[in-house]
């Protein structure tokens, strides 16, 4: 029960890695996670452990029984109910101090302000063939000043892309404007993914159908970037140490142990990136 509660007891854990003070900062901190499936559930729970204390959810869909494979929310117990109850409640259950605000239709255009309104970070959980609302979201994102993120899970690992608010803008970096769907999303993995770890042991190609709008996913990936994504976001609430923003992005594979940050200048106008492009674009029509 929340009289049963102790927030300092919940969190002191956490203190030798932070400060009793940053501990603090980070109860009064706003952060945004738009999307709660395979990597925006398991950021909410996660940011929830570290002791981030409010919450802007937006989320419309329902668990069904092929989340299972990923999504930190999905059990037969919640198959059919609405993804934003079930992880607004976990959040809730971590930390009943927290404050949750809830957007059940996702982010739009009409709820955009009130769902940025006093954010301290934006974390990107928007499914990944969802382009025109997560262009939105970060575009809003550096118009309010508010830093954003997004951390792809990629084979079994975990790709990291930060925009500053006075750096490369994320449209500037994957560069989708007059593009039709199909290079909008070979556009949008390769600018995910510069260093492609994860190509070389998918071993099953066929489970990649873009016209049908679905990949293969795994539960570690979807872990490893919510690591990631912790940190990042515990280093921008705190002032602790610098990120590489955009057009940097970092990548790590566990399958193939590997570590790689990628420098492409211009975006997915980068020569390098060019190659990588034409190298995807056969993958996305079956070649």
């Amino acid at each position: 029960m929340k009289a049963d509660f102790d927030v300092g007891r919940a969190f002191s854990r956490n203190i030798g890695w932070v400060t009793e003070r940053e501990q603090q900062r980070l109860a009064s901190a706003r952060v945004a996670i738009a999307g709660l499936g395979g990597v925006g559930g398991a950021h909410a729970l996660t940011l929830a452990r570290l002791g981030v204390g409010r919450f802007n959810l937006a989320e419309f869909d329902a668990f069904e029984v092929h989340n299972f494979n990923r999504q930190v929310g999905a059990f037969m117990s919640t198959v059919g109910q609405p993804k934003l109850d079930v992880m607004a409640r976990m959040v809730e259950d971590i930390n009943p101090t927290a404050t949750v605000s809830r957007f059940a239709d996702g982010v739009t255009e009409s709820n955009l302000d009130a769902f940025l309104s006093d954010v301290d970070v934006y974390v990107d959980g928007i499914d990944f063939f969802s382009i025109e609302a997560r262009r939105m979201v970060f575009a809003a994102c550096r118009e309010r000043g508010i830093p954003a993120l997004t951390a792809a899970p990629l084979g079994m690992g975990a790709s990291l892309l930060y925009f500053s608010t006075d750096g490369m803008r994320f449209d500037d970096y994957f560069r989708l404007d007059g593009c039709d769907r199909q290079e909008q999303f070979a556009r949008f993995i390769a600018g995910l993914s510069p260093a492609m770890l994860q190509r070389n042991y998918l071993v099953a190609p066929d489970a990649v159908n873009f016209a049908e709008q679905r990949g293969p996913s795994t539960g570690m990936a979807c872990d490893l970037c919510a690591g990631v994504m912790g940190t990042a976001v515990l280093k921008l609430l705190l002032g602790r140490g610098s990120l590489r923003p955009a057009p940097w992005s970092m990548q790590f594979d566990a399958y193939r142990q590997k570590l790689r940050f990628t420098w492409r200048p211009f975006g997915n106008a980068n020569p390098l990136q060019k190659l990588m492009l034409a190298f995807i674009r056969p993958k996305l029509r079956g070649g």
